[in-house]
């Protein structure tokens, strides 16, 4: 309500803020998919290291060739020592903690005498604000992150319509061998992206999802293609490619708060948290990314 903060030193927000952070990340980070499309937020938490902890297991699922139906196996002198299903593989499961990697703040002042606009109104834009400018930065993070996880790193040539096919014609056939299940995305720079608008697979005759009037792209070569900033990538890169959904990006708001200023005749606008990514070792096979090629000599 109007004016409730106003009789207040200190007033939290941090659910609030949660939900931005969530609301703004579906919408505009870049990198959402490759983290499941979501932001995990926990508000209220405390100050320490460990952001949760996950139940993994690196023992792979073992397929049997046949149901064997030996007299001996399971019944006869078999009894109690043997399976006709085969032998039996323990499954463990250990509990991995996941680690808060890096930070995130924000101060700022809200003046009763300076601010010209309602007082609560103020507080929520600039907490919609803040989000918006955290997410880019998650989204920074996470550019950075797909690019040190990477398994492999392809080379692309030039913008040719030959090394660009090569490219992804390499790509696929890397995730085919992979056995990799899923949807394949590739986020690219801009010169590649309109490198694939442009290249003869896309047009209507090839059956390419693509609308070249639109300077859209749907998929090419089994990709799903999404066009990210220069500035998301490393220095000489141009591409990351991966299955949708293989590592988690998350936060930690310690708080998100307005507390009466003995500066000025208002209050400061505080905001503070912890915030990773991660990926399963096993996952990082799964993502590629895409760089000039290395100079010679």
């Amino acid at each position: 309500m109007a004016g409730e903060n106003n009789n207040q030193a200190v007033r939290s927000y941090q659910k609030q803020f949660k939900e931005l952070l969530q609301a703004v990340y579906r919408k505009q980070a870049y990198f959402a998919e490759f983290f499941g499309g979501g932001l995990e937020a926990l508000d209220g938490v405390t100050h320490n290291k460990t952001a949760f902890s996950i139940k993994t297991s690196d023992i792979p699922v073992v397929i049997g060739t046949e149901y064997n139906k030996d007299a001996n196996v399971g019944f006869g002198t078999g009894t109690g020592n043997s399976s006709r299903f085969g032998p039996r593989k323990e499954i463990i499961y250990t509990d991995t903690d996941v680690p808060y990697t890096w930070e995130w703040a924000f101060h700022e002042g809200i003046d009763r005498h300076t601010v010209n606009n309602d007082f609560d109104a103020t507080v929520a834009d600039r907490l919609d604000l803040q989000a918006q400018a955290k997410i880019q930065m998650f989204d920074n993070h996470g550019g950075l992150f797909i690019s040190q996880v990477a398994d492999q790193t392809f080379e692309l040539a030039d913008l040719s319509n030959d090394a660009v096919l090569k490219l992804f014609n390499d790509l696929s056939t890397a995730y085919v061998n992979m056995e990799a299940i899923g949807t394949k995305i590739a986020w690219v720079k801009p010169a590649l992206y309109n490198a694939i608008v442009d290249h003869p697979l896309t047009t209507s005759a090839k059956g390419s999802s693509a609308n070249i009037d639109e300077n859209g792209i749907i998929t090419f070569k089994g990709f799903r293609i999404k066009e990210v900033p220069e500035t998301k990538f490393q220095t000489g890169e141009y591409a990351y490619t991966s299955i949708a959904g293989v590592g988690k990006q998350f936060t930690g708001i310690n708080t998100s708060r307005t507390i009466e200023s003995e500066d000025f005749d208002g209050v400061a606008l505080q905001g503070a948290g912890k915030a990773g990514e991660f990926i399963l070792p096993a996952n990082k096979k799964a993502v590629i990314k895409v760089v000039e090629p290395v100079p010679a000599g």
